[in-house]
C-alpha cells in the first residue's frame, strides 16, 4: 500500500465542481498526494424498446467519459499528474462506497456542496445522513462558492 494520499473527487456536472477540483488539486500538491476522479452512470430506466435504451446508455457513457476527460485535463494542468479515473455503472452511492472499500490508497473523499436554495446536493445529503457512519475515510465538503484565493489560503 502506498503512503501517498489520494483525494477521491466525485465528478458531476454541477456548478460547485470547480471549487472541489481546485481544493483537491491544491491539497494533493501540498501533501505530495494525487487526485482520483469518480463518476457513476445510473442505469437507464427506459425499457420499452431495448435498442433505444441501449442507445441512451451508450450516449450517457460517452458524455460521462467526456466529462471525466475534461476534469482530468484540469487536474493534470493543476498538478502535473494524471488522475486515476473511476467510471462505474450503478447507484452512485453504492458504487462510491464500493470503490472506497476496494481501493485502499484512497484516503480522503472530496465533495462539492451546492450553495443555493436546493441544499448541498444529493450525494452530500446522503453521505451526511444515512451513510456517514459507514464511510471509512475522512470526507471533505467544499462549498461551491469558494474562490481560488480562499482555497489556496485554506490548503
Amino acid at each position: 500500500m502506498s503512503n501517498q494520499r489520494t483525494f477521491l473527487l466525485v465528478v458531476d456536472s454541477s456548478a460547485e465542481l470547480k471549487a472541489a477540483i481546485n481544493f483537491a488539486c491544491k491539497r494533493a500538491l501540498n501533501t505530495n498526494g494525487k487526485v482520483a476522479l469518480f463518476h457513476a452512470l445510473e442505469p437507464a430506466d427506459f425499457q420499452h424498446f431495448a435498442t433505444i435504451g441501449e442507445l441512451m446508455e451508450i450516449e450517457a457513457r460517452s458524455e460521462a467519459e467526456k466529462l471525466l476527460q475534461r476534469v482530468a485535463a484540469d487536474v493534470l494542468k493543476q498538478t502535473n499528474s494524471m488522475p486515476v479515473l473511476y467510471l462505474r455503472e450503478g447507484n452512485a452511492i453504492e458504487q462510491l462506497m464500493q470503490i472506497i472499500e476496494e481501493e485502499k490508497s484512497i484516503s480522503v473523499l472530496v465533495l462539492g456542496a451546492g450553495t443555493g436554495d436546493d441544499g448541498p446536493g444529493p450525494l452530500v445529503s446522503a453521505l451526511t445522513a444515512q451513510l456517514f457512519g459507514k464511510i471509512s475515510i475522512p470526507v471533505t465538503i467544499v462549498p461551491g462558492n469558494l474562490s481560488l484565493e480562499k482555497i489556496i489560503s485554506l490548503t
